[in-house]
């Protein structure tokens, strides 16, 4: 059977009952474990000797924590990732996950950088990785992000979007046409029903999902090869809707 495409009330679901009692995950975990699955994910597709340089662009919420992890762990693979945090989130999690950033001498541009300064950042990188919204974003897309990802799609960089390429809608994706368009997707836990159309490398990064989930909610997931934390997805597939 061909892997499940989730709804935003589904994908909420699992979500929380990950850090339930019946999944008993903190949110540091599984944040971990997917910030760990993003980075394998870039280093998969664009090697260090080509793209060592690379801009991770996080938002105020969970979406931006795991790109803080994947900003650190990039780090410890030989890249050299810079931060933008446009509005940087003010929960302790957050904080402790720059902080740990910081610790590894990891980059940051100020969070008042302006428009010039950003450009001029993008111009100095090699690749994107977009952590900016995650599955819960409605738009419309707001200050300052509505200056933000027009940047991000037009510096002629490759990107790579976490979970949800940011300005999608998680169920009518990019129907506004204000979202970025990444050439490199990694799903979490599972894809996401507005990503059924995306045309580029498409990568899970879910290895941490329990098989009593996995069954309860008929994700159908693949198998994940060796020790990898991701496994490419082929293109377009038709998966029942749920």
């Amino acid at each position: 059977m061909s892997i499940r495409y989730l709804t935003a009330k589904l994908a909420q679901q699992i979500d929380e009952e990950l850090m339930g009692p019946a999944g008993a995950f903190s949110i540091d975990q599984l944040m971990e474990l997917a910030g760990l699955a993003c980075a394998q994910t870039l280093a998969t597709v664009y090697s260090k000797e080509k793209y060592r340089r690379v801009l991770v662009c996080c938002g105020p919420g969970n979406q931006g924590g795991d790109g803080l992890v994947a900003a650190r762990h990039l780090g410890m693979f030989g890249y050299e990732p810079t931060i933008y945090m446009p509005k940087p989130g003010s929960k302790d999690i957050y904080q402790r996950l720059k902080k740990q950033c910081d610790n590894m001498m990891i980059k940051s541009m100020p969070s008042d950088a302006s428009m010039d300064d950003l450009r001029s950042t993008l111009s100095s990188n090699d690749v994107i990785m977009d952590a900016i919204f995650g599955f819960s974003f409605k738009g419309p897309v707001r200050a300052p992000f509505n200056d933000v990802l027009p940047l991000l799609s037009s510096a002629g960089k490759p990107i790579v979007s976490v979970d949800i390429p940011s300005g999608w809608d998680v169920e009518k994706g990019n129907e506004e046409g204000v979202g970025i368009v990444p050439n490199v997707l990694v799903s979490l836990t599972a894809p996401k029903e507005g990503v059924r159309s995306f045309q580029g490398r498409h990568f899970l990064g879910g290895r941490f999902v329990p098989k009593v989930m996995e069954e309860k909610f008929q994700l159908n997931l693949p198998e994940y090869p060796g020790f990898d934390q991701i496994v490419e997805l082929p293109l377009a597939q038709e998966s029942q809707r749920l």
